[in-house]
């Protein structure tokens, strides 16, 4: 296909999309109302996906050194914790600064609780906090670090805590929020593109006999075909692009706000981190919509 006749294609499209007004306008809303409904859901799966990533990475772990260790046993200990390949970080807590963050938990109504203890008499042992890179090993790295025992003649490590049960059920009820977002995206996504692709197809169907006469006076079926394909993608574009910039402009101003709330515990995410992926898949979706449904629905009249 030539410039020329590619030029004459889509001319012919964009004169279809204004020619046939009110068809138009009402594929048109079919596409803003479907994709503007799996958009909301999207950024709330979205959101939702984030929320729980953020409750995976509170996931950490504590490994409590018994009070008779020595400071190279300790050190080395670090060492070994530090080297495990799905630990990010090991801080120290010395057993003075765990008093006095003990202390500080405490507050005024119960520093009675703590008093007489000082650097002598502490009883809070040395700890490491210790963060994993994936949340979901740590039941796995806490056994690694429980195993360091058995390194040592005399045991350094006292006992150590992920939370165990608690942090198993936060990993299954995460991983159900996930999957169910995505089904629950994916089942509004074939939603959308029923209901847009009926509404294209009636648009076609009201024309079949202006197809009908073009593939009688010779007219080939590529020749007939195309216009029909640029009058969809233009539509598919047209109701996508209107429903990002009527998403975003919300979703931006919700943010905004929601930031502004200085009572409020949440976040949101910030379009800046997902506007490009979600407006490019909606866009992306428009447009083929747009395009699959003039197609599908053009064949039939096309056998003449």
């Amino acid at each position: 296909m030539n410039i020329s006749t590619f030029l004459r294609h889509f001319r012919e499209g964009a004169k279809s999309v204004f020619r046939n007004g009110w068809m138009s306008v009402a594929s048109v809303t079919s596409i803003i109302v479907s994709l503007l409904i799996l958009g909301v859901f999207t950024l709330l799966v979205l959101n939702v996906n984030a929320f729980a990533d953020e409750a995976d990475s509170q996931v950490q772990i504590k490994a409590y050194l018994n009070s008779d260790v020595t400071e190279a046993v300790r050190d080395q200990v670090y060492n070994d914790i530090g080297s495990m390949e799905e630990v990010s970080k090991v801080t120290l807590i010395p057993k003075a600064e765990g008093l006095k963050d003990f202390r500080e938990k405490l507050g005024e109504e119960g520093k009675d609780l703590l008093e007489g203890y000082d650097e002598t008499t502490n009883p809070i042992p040395d700890t490491f906090e210790v963060q994993v890179i994936e949340p979901t090993t740590a039941p796995y790295v806490a056994s690694k670090i429980t195993a360091l025992n058995d390194k040592y003649e005399e045991k350094p490590i006292y006992k150590v805590n992920y939370g165990q049960g608690t942090v198993e059920k936060l990993f299954k009820i995460t991983r159900a929020i996930r999957n169910i977002g995505f089904a629950f995206v994916a089942g509004l996504g074939l939603m959308a593109m029923f209901l847009i692709s009926n509404t294209i197809r009636v648009t076609i169907l009201a024309r079949r006999r202006e197809i009908g006469i073009m593939k009688l006076v010779g007219a080939t079926n590529t020749f007939i075909r195309w216009p029909f394909f640029v009058e969809g993608a233009l539509i598919g574009l047209i109701g996508s692009l209107i429903t990002v910039g009527v998403l975003f402009f919300s979703y931006n101003e919700l943010v905004s706000s929601v930031k502004a709330d200085v009572t409020l515990a949440i976040q949101l995410v910030p379009l800046s981190e997902i506007g490009l992926e979600l407006g490019g898949l909606l866009v992306g979706l428009g447009f083929l919509i747009g395009v699959w449904g003039s197609t599908m629905s053009i064949r039939k009249f096309l056998k003449v």
